[in-house]
């Protein structure tokens, strides 16, 4: 059986992308810096598919560990999640998200191509369409460029790089472009969690209704949406681990080299107001809320056009919102 790499595996995709390859009887890697994640999730990985995964504590930047990784293990395919992920944080630090998201990824694509390994899948964005230009619902031929921040440049960086190595080094590539993952896995051991206060809504939600906050703040009342709120394309996250799988499956099916730039979202698109109504639903309780101000850079809806990841993978969103949310209560409950 094929080994594969997950960059970035203990955090919040990767943690359960690592769970689908395990429970379809694949061997994986993971390396993780543990920035955005911590080292338990090794555990809950272990507790869902009673196994454990090889795992290496490093950091992409280290050309060190990526070269003892590719010569202890015969890695076939990398999906390559690591990276910092905030908007507002790489508005203030965005030499650091240069450094470790578009440095550090030009180490992982060169120690790949010293080892031969030319696959890879790539936890790419949303932010890399132009809001500014083009509106929702936003498909693959849309023009990407004129990022608003520079987490979404380093995105839109890395995909035209992943574009030359397709062409120039033979690497086989697929960009996955993903909306807004929300959502745990069942068993409630993995999921996403913040130490702080959330930059994603659902976390956010969540922070509420467990207590932990006393009210929701919902950035912007008056967008030109249904409610006023601004509607995003929510994904449970579990369908995109399952994107990762049929990505890889396409890839290996594939003869020919391949370069793909592919949407992962429901289609959907789905107001604070309406995610605030399931979540008054499910915990079967009023979560309070204040509307504020907007947010700088925030469009007023975002959502994709999935037509592509069905036609070439096979593949569409499955689970609810209602599901996501109440997976991710479930998540949250069992941390308190």
């Amino acid at each position: 059986m094929k080994t594969i790499l997950l960059t970035g595996g203990t955090g919040y995709i990767g943690s359960h992308t690592a769970v689908n390859f395990l429970e379809k009887g694949y061997e994986i890697v993971i390396l993780d810096n543990l920035y955005n994640s911590d080292k338990s999730v090794l555990d809950s990985i272990k507790k869902i598919t009673r196994k454990t995964p090889k795992f290496y504590e490093g950091d992409i930047l280290d050309k060190d560990i990526l070269t003892k990784i590719f010569s202890e293990n015969k890695i076939d395919t990398v999906v390559h999640f690591a990276g910092l992920k905030a908007v507002g944080e790489s508005c203030e630090k965005p030499f650091m998200y240069y450094e470790n998201n578009i440095v550090g990824s030009l180490h992982l694509f060169e120690v790949m191509d010293d080892f031969g390994v030319k696959n890879i899948i790539f936890s790419s964005s949303a932010t890399v369409y132009d809001t500014l230009r083009d509106t929702a619902p936003f498909s693959e031929k849309d023009i990407t460029g004129n990022t608003t921040n520079p987490y979404g440049t380093t995105k839109y960086i890395l995909e035209n790089i992943l574009r030359d190595l397709a062409h120039y080094k033979n690497f086989n590539v697929i960009n996955l472009r993903y909306f807004n993952p929300i959502g745990a896995h069942k068993s409630g051991l993995i999921g996403e969690d913040p130490n702080d206060i959330p930059n994603n809504l659902l976390p956010y939600v969540m922070k509420v209704a467990v207590g932990d906050l006393e009210y929701l703040q919902v950035f912007g009342g008056d967008y030109h949406t249904k409610d006023g709120t601004g509607e995003r394309d929510y994904i449970h996250v579990v369908d995109l681990a399952e994107a990762h799988f049929d990505a890889f499956l396409f890839m290996e099916k594939r003869k020919e080299n391949i370069y793909e730039e592919i949407n992962i979202g429901t289609g959907v698109p789905t107001s604070v107001l309406e995610i605030i109504k399931i979540t008054d639903d499910v915990i079967e309780k009023k979560l309070p809320y204040k509307i504020v101000e907007k947010r700088a850079g925030d469009v007023d809806i975002m959502y994709c056009e999935a037509k592509k990841a069905k036609k070439l993978l096979n593949w569409k969103a499955k689970l609810s919102l209602k599901e996501a949310i109440e997976d991710q209560y479930r998540f949250v409950k069992k941390k308190k």
